[in-house]
């Protein structure tokens, strides 16, 4: 019971992910061959949120669900490990037809060929937790 609202919140990002067409092949294909603004739109839009949510982080007025303040650490100097990982991530994007969010609204809308991609990302999660001490900083 406790984590019904987590539940709720994840049906709810489903149902939005799914109306507003971000889980559609057609709509990814057509980011990567940048003939529409859609996706870049809704992306653009995350992205500000973002923002707009980091900002009020760092000013303590959004707390976690404890009420403790939310502490963001300072970035760590270098762009190889982001740029690295941005462009595999881009890669299994772009290959695979959904980033990781959609995955399981794919699933819920009966797209069951996507569980090759849920066990790919569950591998990768995996090797990288396995080797990432050994990977470059």
């Amino acid at each position: 019971m406790k984590y019904l609202k987590f539940l709720l919140i994840g049906i709810l990002f489903g149902i939005i992910l799914t109306k507003s067409e971000v889980i559609s092949w057609y709509r990814i294909y057509e980011m990567f061959k940048f003939d529409a603004f859609h996706m870049y739109g809704i992306i653009g839009t995350a992205v500000l949120l973002s923002m707009l949510l980091m900002f009020l982080f760092k000013k303590g007025i959004i707390k976690d669900v404890n009420g403790n303040l939310i502490t963001v650490k300072p970035k760590k100097k270098g762009n190889f490990r982001a740029l690295t990982g941005g462009v595999i991530f881009g890669l299994g994007w772009a290959l695979a037809g959904a980033c990781p969010g959609p995955i399981f609204a794919l699933i819920g809308n009966g797209v069951y060929a996507i569980i090759i991609v849920l066990f790919g990302a569950l591998l990768g999660a995996l090797v990288h937790g396995v080797i990432s001490e050994k990977l470059p900083r």
